[in-house]
């Protein structure tokens, strides 16, 4: 294996990709609006004591919007970009309070309002006695993002540990991502980033200047597969994936199992030999599909896209582990 590159050499790289991808704004667009957007994005949920996204104990913070379309997806309330309005019906009592309390009077208990015509102003979700009603999402300072991590400072320092953005895909709002990352690497934070890799390489390589750790997602290696599947091509995610290993970036690949999608023979085979050909990534975690995100579509008013669709069985989970370790990968089931 290659020796890796020095952190200096790394983070010049990267810092190289992050003064490319600023040359890229629109230069129409006001100034201040790009400030400010630096310093704001939207989070859908930020989760204390996580131990499968990263080493140690972590705090993971979610970033809402993903340009895919997984239908696999357990997140799917991270999808859209914006905030969103969700119903559990089975806690609502029926009582009114929500309807009183929409600018529009459009609120109705335990159902969603036409989302046409719904503002996602929060204001039956905060009327709410019993939480029957929720805002999926809402903007977050860096500030604020910071201010919650730093809560669990303690654990991380015992167990190794330190934050991770994920989303949604967090590269979706890369520049508030480079803001809270710089902002908890000057508080001495290890930083993971959980991303699909689907950006522009210069936003991956300026991304890669704060980050410690990338958990990086392998899905599907057939183009028309994997564009089918996912709703973008797979060449950027390749590619980038490629240009930071090159870097000498810390990387733990991804893999979903999903049954029927990506668990046949021929992709397990050209994953693991596209892994095997990385200079200094060894390591793939192996996630086997669950249904966790099923509700979650109902909240939200849609179908889960994937039916009744079952999780891998675990003999079907370790047969795909031994033939990518028959390849040399480190291979962990899980986290």
């Amino acid at each position: 294996m290659a020796s890796r590159p020095t952190t200096a050499s790394r983070r010049g790289i990267a810092l190289l990709g992050r003064q490319r991808a600023d040359a890229t704004l629109d230069r129409t667009a006001d100034p201040g609006a790009a400030a400010e957007a630096q310093r704001t994005g939207v989070c859908f949920d930020i989760q204390r004591y996580s131990i499968h996204d990263g080493p140690g104990i972590r705090t993971t913070v979610f970033l809402k919007g993903c340009p895919l379309a997984c239908p696999w997806c357990h997140n799917p309330e991270s999808i859209a970009p914006s905030p969103e309005l969700r119903v559990l019906a089975g806690r609502c009592v029926r009582c009114g309070a929500c309807t009183a309390a929409c600018p529009l009077g459009i609120a109705d208990g335990p159902n969603l309002p036409d989302p046409a015509r719904c503002l996602r102003c929060g204001s039956c979700a905060a009327a709410c006695p019993t939480g029957a009603r929720q805002l999926t999402g809402r903007t977050w300072t860096v500030r604020e993002v910071l201010e919650a991590v730093l809560r669990d400072r303690p654990f991380y320092d015992q167990s190794g540990g330190g934050v991770t953005f994920s989303g949604g895909e967090p590269l979706a709002q890369w520049r508030f991502l480079l803001a809270c990352l710089e902002a908890a690497q000057a508080q001495g934070l290890h930083t993971a980033v959980d991303t699909s890799g689907f950006a522009s390489q210069r936003t991956v390589l300026a991304v890669a200047a704060w980050t410690d750790l990338f958990l990086y997602d392998l899905k599907v290696l057939d183009p028309k597969r994997h564009l089918r599947f996912t709703g973008v091509p797979l060449a950027p995610i390749t590619r980038n994936l490629r240009a930071l290993d090159a870097t000498g970036a810390r990387i733990w690949l991804r893999m979903p199992l999903v049954p029927g999608y990506n668990d046949d023979r021929a992709n397990l085979e050209a994953v693991a030999t596209f892994a095997a050909s990385l200079r200094h990534t060894r390591r793939l975690h192996l996630l086997p599909y669950h249904r966790l995100g099923a509700e979650k579509y109902a909240r939200l008013g849609g179908a889960d896209p994937m039916g009744d669709a079952p999780s891998p069985t675990p003999d079907a989970v370790e047969a795909a582990a031994a033939l990518l370790r028959g390849h040399g990968l480190d291979v962990h089931v899980g986290g």
